[in-house]
């Protein structure tokens, strides 16, 4: 599917849907829990039903009803589905259930999607094996295979990607035996404490360093039955976010909680320093563009997600923009930093590639086609180039945005985004 953008204005209110991270990480708690699990308000999407497919694969049952997800757990004692668990494009639910499956004494096998095959998994893989988890994969990828149960002992995780420490983090409890796990090369704290906060608010007994370098989990623990709102998505907030800022807009995006642990609320700081209008209220954030941004240097470590949409604001700022220390983000669902940078220079943007980021020099944007290269987030970037650019833009794979965001299109259309789907 390809999507049409010509230039255009949003102003407006929108409610973006439910966050990804919060919504996958309920799920799979659900799936280990004992008894009946109540998700409300979670995100329906690609992504977010993988996890439910992995979940009902290792025998928990999953009610979807409108507006909660009803989920009675497997209390731990998993069932062998014998097929393989097709995990579609959610790197997200491909850690965390290989972390859950860990612990099942048979069998369990995963794959994905192209892109998903193309998504390391040999760090949590060589760090189960300490802990008495055998697997099989031929390149560190999908397809793969692991055999538990996973017993306890010692083990350490390169941080690369935050999910291989919150897969472990997920199965330690259940461990038989305590588990101590080092941590190496942390990227993307935010999430783990994510993590830690749905485990501490089941109750989960752990000590951890305060840098997340090493914790200390007793095992033989449980996962209980809880009944959850699920918070909106600040990683989709930053979309109308963006728009408004380069359009010269002024968007209201309702129900965002900046006490949540999500790290991309701090996206709204980004933008605030680059010369926009932020006013939160309770009931919704105001975002005001306040003439033309101005480029700033990022550590965007925390926020790998919000790489594209930056990036495009980058391009329609003045003066230059640096996005650093985020090599985390070529690991995603395509590599992001190489992708935005040749599909904004296609469209007019002086950027230079860096190892771990981008240097964007203001320049503004012409249309052209792009490749949306299968990735959701730089989609919904791009289609936001597109609404600035001189001219008209067509982005390719436009498909994928329904992985975390199913009604961009509908919703921007709504705000005045002159937006198009071109089916192929």
């Amino acid at each position: 599917m390809r999507l049409r953008v010509r230039k255009s204005q949003v102003n407006g209110d929108i409610v973006v849907p439910g966050s990804k991270s919060h919504t996958i990480r309920a799920v799979a708690i659900a799936a280990m829990a004992d008894g009946v699990s109540y998700i409300r308000d979670p995100l329906k999407s690609a992504d977010t039903f993988a996890a439910i497919d992995a979940a009902t694969a290792l025998g928990a049952e999953v009610k979807v009803e409108d507006g909660v997800w009803i989920v009675r757990g497997t209390g731990g004692r998993m069932k062998d589905c014998g097929r393989v668990i097709d995990m579609r494009n959610s790197g997200t639910s491909l850690r965390i259930f290989s972390g859950l499956a860990a612990l099942a004494d048979f069998e369990v096998s995963f794959d994905g999607d192209a892109s998903l095959r193309t998504r390391p998994m040999s760090n949590l893989l060589d760090a189960l094996t300490p802990l008495g988890v055998e697997s099989r994969s031929s390149d560190g990828k999908c397809p793969l295979s692991l055999k538990g149960p996973l017993k306890g002992g010692r083990t350490v995780v390169d941080g690369k990607s935050s999910q291989f420490l919150t897969a472990l983090l997920f199965a330690a409890p259940l461990a038989e035996n305590d588990c101590e796990i080092k941590v190496v090369n942390l990227n993307e704290v935010p999430y783990v404490r994510i993590t830690l906060g749905w485990m501490e608010r089941q109750g989960i007994e752990m000590e951890y360093a305060d840098d997340l370098s090493f914790f200390r989990i007793p095992g033989g623990q449980c996962y209980k039955p809880f009944d959850a709102v699920i918070p909106a998505d600040f990683s989709t907030a930053t979309f109308p976010l963006t728009a408004a800022a380069v359009t010269g807009g002024q968007v209201e995006i309702g129900n965002l909680d900046f006490d949540d642990l999500q790290g991309d609320k701090v996206v709204f700081d980004y933008f605030a320093a680059m010369g926009m209008d932020i006013e939160k209220f309770p009931e919704f954030t105001r975002v005001t563009a306040n003439g033309v941004l101005k480029g700033i240097e990022i550590d965007m470590n925390s926020t790998p997600d919000a790489l594209p949409a930056v990036a495009v604001a980058a391009a329609m700022s003045r003066g230059r923009t640096v996005l650093k220390n985020v090599a985390q983000a070529r690991i995603k669902e395509t590599d992001r930093i190489a992708c935005m940078t040749r599909e904004l220079r296609k469209m007019g943007a002086n950027v230079e590639e860096l190892p771990d980021g981008m240097i964007i020099d203001g320049s503004g944007l012409h249309g052209a086609e792009v490749d949306g290269c299968h990735d959701h987030r730089i989609v919904m970037a791009l289609a936001i180039a597109g609404m600035v650019a001189d001219g008209e833009t067509v982005i390719t794979t436009a498909e994928a945005a329904d992985v975390t965001y199913p009604d961009f299109v509908r919703d921007f259309r709504e705000l005045g985004a002159d937006m198009e789907i071109i089916e192929d």
